[in-house]
C-alpha cells in the first residue's frame, strides 16, 4: 500500500467503524455509495496544488467518522448516508492524488469492517471499537498536525534541488 492509500485506507476503516452504530437497514446501499462515489472522485482531474487541502480534509474526515464511535445513540439513517459521502469524496479525492489508481482497490474494501464491528458492539464489547477509534482519531491528529509543521532540513527531500 503506498502513501496514497494510507489515508484512504484509514478513513474508510474510520468509516466502518462508525457504520457499525448505525441502523442496519441499507447497509449494502451505504457501501455502494461509497464505492461509487470514492471512484467517481478518484477519477476527477484534482489539482496538484490542493494536496494539503484535500490530505487536511481526510485526516478531519478520520477524527469525525471514528469519533462517531463515542456517541451515545446510533446513526439515524440520514446521518450515515452523509458520513459516507464525506467518506466517499475524501477517499476519492486522495486517491485522485496518488500516484496509482490501484491503491482505490486496496483502500475501499476496508469499510467492510462495519460488519465485524457491528457484531461487536451487538455483543456489548463497545470498548473494543472505542479504542480503535481513540487510536485513528490520535493517529489522524498527528498526520494533520504533522502536515501543517513548517518544513525543516532533513523532513523532506529538500537537498536535492
Amino acid at each position: 500500500m503506498s502513501g496514497g492509500a494510507l489515508p484512504a485506507a484509514l478513513l474508510c476503516t474510520a468509516l466502518g467503524l462508525g457504520l457499525a452504530s448505525a441502523e442496519r437497514r441499507a447497509g449494502f446501499l451505504r457501501l455502494a455509495v461509497l464505492v461509487v462515489t470514492a471512484c467517481a472522485t478518484a477519477l476527477a482531474p484534482i489539482p496538484v496544488t490542493w494536496s494539503h487541502a484535500v490530505s487536511l480534509g481526510c485526516w478531519t474526515s478520520i477524527m469525525a467518522s471514528a469519533a462517531t464511535v463515542h456517541g451515545s445513540r446510533g446513526l439515524t439513517d440520514h446521518e450515515a448516508l452523509a458520513l459516507t459521502v464525506n467518506a466517499a469524496v475524501w477517499t476519492g479525492a486522495v486517491l485522485a492524488l496518488a500516484p496509482s489508481k490501484v491503491d482505490l482497490l486496496e483502500a475501499l474494501p476496508l469499510a467492510l469492517c462495519a460488519w465485524p464491528a457491528a457484531w461487536v458492539r451487538r455483543r456489548g464489547q463497545l470498548i473494543v471499537l472505542k479504542v480503535l477509534a481513540s487510536w485513528l482519531v490520535a493517529v489522524a491528529m498527528l498526520g494533520a498536525t504533522l502536515q501543517l509543521l513548517p518544513v525543516t532540513p532533513g523532513y523532506l527531500p529538500d537537498h536535492m534541488e
